[in-house]
């Protein structure tokens, strides 16, 4: 029965504040433990962070991305968010996610995996601050007018890992003397693609190899193009540096090992996954240096006077399980000048 009484009446108004006391302690005390909530979290400076690889592939890259950023200050999640979005190989798909992150008003925009999710960035904005971590030339791109001062709104790392072609068919070359014919696996989607393949002719003319150039950019397209490689008898093989190659390296690194054929590749991530061997610039040092840069930008300094870095050490590492179940005796010069060798 409700009370009738004024004391009755009373108490039971009493009552009534102390559960509200109560409850507005209740709420008061979960907002301090969530000091960033969904709201506050939406008041972080955004990162929009896009690349033409896979999620998978890519995890100990974005690692050294997040390291990168950390060196300067920023944890997401604390002081910043990230967007992440992949093409997962599927160039196609790079214009539209670079359209989706633009439209989040991100404060920065990282396009790695190569030029073409550095140009889709590109042609999404001429505002927005971009990061970028290629394999090419930046300015023949037209990503930045220069290298020391790129005086547009991107900047980044290039491994001008194109021209290594020619340092990658030597030591092949030198692994497996006795290949007559060596093949080189391009992505005719790449723009870097010509420039690679002259740079792999001409060490193969040098070497007075015989050069078999193969096209692929699906993956439907990879068993033919190793099936075609064992009928013409090729004894060795370049995979050209390219983040639909990178989205598919377990896929390669078996064909290579069903089909015996010796293959060198850009990073150490092939030799490390099984692979014969690799010669490259470090790619996750490449992704700490564009965290370190993007930071950099959340500070204020512009992209355009932040100049295009470049690597200025190359490693070779070989593994020599690959070797061994190839039949191959490694020698010991290029065991003495190799930077890691993987048992």
């Amino acid at each position: 029965m409700l009370p009738t009484n004024l004391h009755a009446e009373r108490q039971c108004m009493q009552f009534i504040q102390l559960k509200r006391r109560e409850l507005l302690a209740l709420l008061s005390g979960a907002a301090a433990a969530c000091p960033f909530g969904v709201h506050a979290q939406q008041l972080l400076p955004l990162i929009g962070f896009m690349s033409g690889r896979s999620e998978k592939d890519s995890e100990p890259h974005t690692a050294g991305f997040l390291r990168g950023l950390s060196e300067g200050g920023y944890i997401p999640g604390q002081n910043i968010r990230i967007e992440y979005r992949w093409a997962d190989g599927h160039y196609e798909r790079l214009p539209e996610l670079a359209a989706e992150l633009v439209g989040m008003r991100p404060a920065a925009l990282v396009a790695a995996g190569g030029e073409p999710s550095a140009l889709a960035a590109k042609s999404a904005t001429s505002t927005i601050p971009i990061v970028f971590v290629i394999g090419g030339d930046p300015v023949k791109t037209g990503l930045t007018a220069s290298l020391n001062r790129p005086n547009t709104n991107a900047t980044g790392i290039s491994f001008v890992t194109a021209q290594l072609g020619g340092k990658r068919v030597n030591l092949i070359a030198e692994l497996v003397p006795n290949a007559a014919t060596v093949a080189l696996l391009v992505n005719p989607n790449m723009s870097e693609t010509d420039t690679h393949v002259e740079s792999v002719r001409t060490g193969a003319d040098t070497l007075h190899r015989r050069l078999l150039v193969l096209r692929a950019s699906t993956r439907t397209e990879l068993q033919p193009s190793f099936d075609l490689m064992s009928k013409e008898a090729v004894g060795a093989l370049v995979v050209q540096n390219d983040p639909f190659f990178d989205s598919q390296r377990d896929r390669l690194i078996a064909l290579a090992a069903q089909h015996a054929l010796p293959a060198i590749y850009h990073i150490r991530e092939y030799p490390a996954a099984g692979g014969l061997m690799s010669y490259g610039a470090s790619l996750l040092d490449a992704y700490r240096q564009i965290g370190t840069i993007t930071g950099r930008i959340l500070k204020g300094e512009p992209p355009q006077e932040i100049p295009v870095l470049q690597p200025t050490q190359f490693e070779l590492v070989i593994n020599s399980k690959a070797a061994r179940l190839l039949h191959l005796t490694v020698p010991p010069q290029m065991l003495a000048i190799a930077d890691e060798v993987i048992e």
